[in-house]
């Protein structure tokens, strides 16, 4: 029994080693001996592995981990690269054009979705079926290879795939193509781990079957099927790629499923008898993985984080780590650094210089850099024969000597295969930068001249085609050494001259012979940049405008000569391309950058749409807005939709305060600006910028936000002459401070669109359709101030507010009655509609503890959104957008994760909803039952879940002392109203205040402190998620006689980093509302606070008829009461209402004022705030 748990916890071990292989491309050869000693030193001690639990390993050898102890402590097996990023591409057959468009002559739709890796082999959204033939593409180096494996070990350890697969046979292409004969049987056999299955037991079961190939289009063969008709049997030879021909043509064994890797999407070539393919596109590492990768590489956490801090200083090497081949030789080139105790210094700007750096920090010695020349030869022969491995004797024709070629491996450049006596280059990619060098150096003499030139360019069209030339990661390096950096740095090494002039007509050669058949296309961008240098950009993007056409290996390139034009870019990667490229396209003049494919736009400028449709990371908008910055010619910019960070508008705005740069037109619309982000936005209004519209609606950027934006315009520098933002949530106070300063600057217009007009919404229509753009909506108004009453507790909507009104209070029971067709949001729930028609809807406050069985859930989901019972007419709303809190652009969740969850009379029901945006989760034509956002989750992940949060502070005021209340909570309307109903009981008031601006973590702890002699309790808070039901934490802060101001602050406790600051005045406490109470019969004769407010109350109240209901029988009478409701519009009731007043008692007013609280709280409040202290009892 022991031996056999041993034994058992031994393979598990090894097993966990394999994975190693995905960190470190040299891993094989490195670390084969040492997992020999380790089987024999495992512990006997039994240990379980199950989902997400692991043994810790750490196994150091010569200050390296095969798996560090930090990646050990994950809590589930896909964490360990489930976050390199999956694009799902929509099926299509190969009969159509699978290329990948990236150029569109007009708005493009959405070419598929994310997904992840237990998904591959899942239920297709289009076609509703599950896939027999998987194919994985991507770029070279993206980490298709990683994917592969990592199926097949997830797999092995009983993770994925377990109920559909019996057996899974992984195979390396490069490796199978050296067999030239083999039967089924050995096939199988040699794709099989151990213990070995016999072939009849494999063979019973056919669609258990699983075939992963990875690297099917490296060989030179075609995988044609040439015996459709012919049953062969398993133990018949037969040459390798006509058995696997038979195999993916479905004459041999047809209910197999199969997983493909390849570069190249046009698969037809290679295999002819492709039916329908499900394509899924490997996007690279997210932002979390490339620092988890760091921590895997080193072994001492100590250097990784050294390392990370070099890297993260540089935002464009921390994006080039997106590509997690790229992530390996930045790790290598540190490590090495590391080793050699030289000062860490890393400003490689492409993967070119990333490359020869490598080669300076490796290769010792000037005879063994004689030596790289024959391996770059190997190389080029390599790639032109389409081989990635080699034998001895292939070594040897090149000049290899035998220590050469140990050094080489021992430095990792070469590795030995285990299975045979083949070596190969440590990862694809190398074996084609050395290609690239021996071009380079074969041409090194000029009397060449443009024959040898014209012998590469047909050896690189040979070998990769016409069409697809520029895609080729060869040629990419070609382009980086030939720049001027590229050809220094490689005659320091070679010690040899390389003319620059001569090296030039290379590079034009490789353009004119494919020029005319692939003018422009992503893949050149890829060049451009790699070869940065001014002249050659210039010359290449001043005609982009013009017609691009198709590049069959991308997502697709296709411009067409007209005055707009979408790119679809996926990665940040591309991102980063584009715009450095863009710099130098001087017919551009307006970039929009969309995650929302917003439409209509008027075009004041020749125009090119970026269409992305996932978050940017801080580190990749510091790289956008930098290229920006030199952009000389671009005038307009529209960010709208794409959620800023203020990281991110901090360098849009150090850009902004640049000389060069020429900006006139800025529209951040909808970016989660808040009053934060203002104080960077005042700075550069105050200066003198080239700006002159900008336009910040649905923006929540309250006063203090727009007074900070006022203090800019103010100042004689500032040239903004039109700014749109919304006005409605303003005080009237900041609304007489716009006005003011429009009237004393006659350049100034301060404008408010509130909502975009909306086409009446159909059955089919997507719900960004039924939006038009801000700029017809402009155009409509004629950019006329709208003076528009509401709160945002008002459902805004295409004819403005449409008031809520209370139907129970004490259930958290409202009503709305939208008017007509359209989109309506209400500010404070976060809820929107998209109505086809006038409806009435009901929406009640739940609270989940209400609903939810918490064993049901608990241990796989997480509550990130507030819970409402809707009731409306099913067919009358289209769409619903329930809103939640997590970030999406920090977390590593996908919109598969996203549920929502309907409680019904049969139970509770997970619906996937149909998009998941910044804010809230969309599901069309809903069906309605108490119901709200949960989040897909394991356990332990539930402390790594960035959420936005909000901070409540309350405070009590009397004479002597003030206390105050302080939460800190996720950002849930039901929990924000569940703690200002308690608070009022006891006369406690809200002051608004900003929200934190980082994401925080449920979980996390924090520290509350504040100006000195505050009596603090607790000082320390968790930010939990408690149910609008329970009681929520809060710490007192006692002030005592407030007689200057104080600060608050909220840090981290963990690293004691600041998260939130506020500043409190005297002048922001205003006294509670006062409870009702009996007239003092000594009071002297002072005006009550309803006749005080008439105007005010006459204009403001929108929810006439529930307040009637409370004044019915009361105070009035059945015929004042229908005589008030016979008036037409709210203010005409409440002129009629007012007429009654006259009569009124003392008393009435008193139950006049109590209704009016209970039906328009923040009415009330705001009009006790800017009038002060106020007796209603007299």
């Amino acid at each position: 029994m022991e031996k056999s748990q041993s034994k058992q916890k031994s393979n598990t071990k090894v097993a966990q080693y394999e994975g190693q292989e995905e960190v470190d491309p040299t891993f094989k050869t490195k670390k084969h001996t040492e997992v020999e000693l380790i089987k024999h030193r495992v512990k006997s001690e039994r240990r379980d592995l199950k989902l997400g639990i692991f043994p810790e390993v750490c196994m150091k050898q010569e200050g390296e981990t095969l798996y560090p102890t930090r990646s050990l402590k994950r809590d589930n097996l896909f964490q360990n690269f489930t976050n390199i990023l999956l694009f799902q591409k929509l099926c299509s057959k190969v009969s159509e054009n699978l290329t990948r468009k990236h150029w569109h002559p007009c708005v493009p739709e959405e070419e598929g979705h994310m997904i992840e890796i237990q998904d591959l082999f899942g239920q297709s959204i289009d076609t509703q079926k599950k896939p027999q033939l998987v194919i994985i593409e991507g770029a070279a180096g993206i980490g298709k290879s990683i994917l592969a494996r990592l199926v097949r070990r997830a797999w092995k350890e009983g993770q994925l795939y377990r109920d559909r697969f019996q057996h899974v046979f992984f195979f390396s292409c490069r490796e199978l193509a050296q067999s030239k004969q083999l039967s089924l049987a050995e096939l199988i056999a040699q794709g099989q781990d151990m213990p070995k299955a016999p072939i009849s037991e494999v063979l019973s079961h056919p669609e258990k079957l699983l075939f992963i190939l990875d690297g099917i289009d490296e060989p030179a063969w075609v995988l044609e099927d040439k015996n459709p008709k012919l049953c062969l049997h398993w133990s018949q030879i037969q040459p390798v790629d006509t058995l696997l021909g038979s195999l993916l043509g479905k004459s041999v064994l047809p209910e197999a499923s199969f997983l493909l890797t390849a570069r190249d999407s046009d698969l037809q070539k290679i295999i002819p008898s492709l039916a329908q393919l499900y394509q899924v596109q490997v996007l690279g590492f997210t932002e979390f993985e490339r620092e988890d990768y760091f921590y895997k590489y080193f072994a001492r956490e100590r250097d990784a984080t050294t390392a990370l801090i070099l890297v993260k200083s540089n935002p464009v090497l921390l994006t080039l780590c997106e590509v997690p081949w790229v992530c390996w030789l930045v790790c290598t080139c540190l490590k090495m650094q590391m080793e050699q105790g030289g000062v860490l210094s890393l400003t490689s700007q492409t993967t070119t210089t990333l490359c020869l750096k490598y080669l300076d920090l490796t290769i010792p010695g000037q005879h063994l850099r004689t030596q790289l020349r024959a391996l770059c030869s190997l190389a080029a022969q390599g790639i032109c024969q389409r081989r990635t491995l080699f034998n001895e004797s292939d070594l040897c024709k090149q000049g290899l000597a035998e220590d050469a070629i140990a050094t080489f491996l021992k430095i990792g450049v070469l590795q030995k295969q285990p299975s045979s006596l083949s070596y190969s280059f440590a990862h694809l990619c190398l074996q084609e930068f050395f290609a690239a060098m021996s071009y380079i150096l074969q041409d090194s003499e000029e009397r060449h001249g443009d024959m040898e030139n014209d012998r590469i360019v047909e050896t690189l069209v040979e070998r990769y085609g016409r069409q697809n030339l520029f895609e080729a990661p060869t040629v990419h390096f070609l382009f980086g050494l030939l720049s001027k950096e590229g050809l220094k740095e490689m005659e320091k090494f070679f010690s040899c001259s390389l003319p620059g002039k001569a090296k030039l007509r290379l590079l034009w050669h490789i353009l004119g012979k494919s020029q005319p058949h692939q003018p422009h296309c992503l893949g050149l961008l890829y060049c451009l940049y790699e070869n940065q240098e001014m002249e050659l950009l210039t010359d290449m993007t001043h005609n982009l405008q013009g017609t691009i056409v198709p590049s069959p290996n991308d997502i697709a390139h296709t411009l067409f000569q007209t005055n707009e034009n979408h790119l679809v870019i996926q990665t940040d990667m591309e991102l980063m391309v584009v715009t450095f490229c863009i710099q130098f396209c001087y017919h551009v003049r307006s970039l929009q950058l969309n995650m929302e494919r917003q439409q209509g736009y008027e075009l004041k400028a020749p125009r090119m749409v970026l269409c992305r449709w996932t978050p940017i990371t801080d580190a990749s908008w510091k790289i956008f807005f930098s290229n920006l910055k030199f952009t000389r010619n671009l005038e307009e910019l529209d960010l709208s939709g794409n959620p800023l960070s203020y990281s991110a508008v901090r360098s849009l705005c150090k850009a902004l305060r640049q000389p060069g740069c020429q900006l006139k037109t800025l529209w951040l619309v909808e970016c989660d600006l808040t009053s934060t982000h203002c104080s960077l936005l005042a700075k550069v209004l105050s200066v003198r910028s080239s700006l002159t519209e900008l336009d910040l609606q649905l923006n929540d950027l309250g006063d203090d936000g727009v007074r900070l934006l006022c203090e800019g315009l103010r100042n004689p520098a500032c040239n903004l002459s039109i700014l749109r933002l919304d006005q409605a949530s303003l005080s009237d106070q900041v609304n007489t401070e716009l006005r003011t300063l429009e009237a004393r600057n006659q350049k100034l217009l301060i404008s408010s669109t509130w909502m975009p007009h909306m086409m009446v919404p159909t059955e089919n229509m997507d719900e960004d359709d039924s939006l038009t753009s801000f700029d017809q909506q402009r155009q409509r108004s004629g950019d006329k101030q709208i003076q528009l009453q509401g709160t945002e507790d008002d459902f805004w909507g295409p004819t403005g507010p449409v008031a809520t009104e209370v139907v129970d209070r004490e259930r958290n029971l409202y009503r709305v009655q939208l008017p007509m067709a359209g989109f309506y949001h209400c500010p404070s729930t976060g809820l929107h509609f998209v109505v086809t028609r006038a409806v009435t809807i009901e929406i009640e406050f739940c609270a989940w503890s209400q609903y939810l069985d918490k064993a049901t859930l608990k241990h796989s989901h997480m509550v990130v959104g507030p819970l409402f019972d809707i009731k409306a007419e099913q067919e009358a709303v289209t769409a619903v957008y329930l809103p939640h809190f997590v970030s999406l652009q920090d977390t590593k969740a996908s919109s598969f994760d996203f549920k929502v969850a309907h409680f019904q009379e049969h139970g509770m029901v997970l619906e996937t909803p149909d998009r998941v945006k910044h804010r809230y989760t969309i599901l069309k034509n809903p069906s309605f039952s108490p119901m709200g956002v949960v989040l897909r989750i394991i356990p332990v992940a539930r402390r790594f879940i960035p959420i936005t949060s909000i901070t409540l502070i309350y405070y009590h005021f009397n004479l002597e002392e003030v206390t105050l209340h302080l939460y800190l909570i996720p950002n849930d309307c039901t929990i924000q109203k569940a703690i200002d109903d308690e608070e009022m009981k006891f006369q406690f008031v809200r002051i608004n205040k900003p929200p934190p601006v980082d994401n925080l973590y449920i979980g996390s702890r924090y520290i509350i402190s504040g100006s000195e002699k505050l009596e603090i309790n607790p000082k320390e808070l968790e930010l939990c998620y408690r149910s609008s039901k329970e009681f929520q934490l809060f710490s007192e802060i006692y002030v005592g006689h407030m007689r200057s101001e104080i600060k608050l602050q909220i840090k981290d406790k963990k690293h004691m980093q600041l998260i939130w600051e506020a500043l409190l005045k005297p002048g922001d406490l205003r006294p509670a509302l006062p409870r009702i109470a009996p007239a003092s019969k000594d009071a002297p004769s002072l005006l009550h606070f309803v006749d005080k407010h008439r105007e005010q109350l006459v204009a403001r109240v929108t929810s006439v008829d529930p307040l009637l209901d409370k004044l019915h029988s009361l105070v009035l009478s059945e015929d004042s009461y229908e005589a008030v409701r016979a008036e037409t519009t709210n203010q005409d009731k409440m002129r009629k209402l007012f007429s009654f007043s006259r009569s009124w008692s003392q008393a009435c007013k008193d139950q006049f004022y109590q209704a009016l609280k209970e039906t328009h709280p923040h009415l009330i409040m705001d009009l006790l705030e800017k009038s002060g202290r106020v007796s209603l009892g007299s």
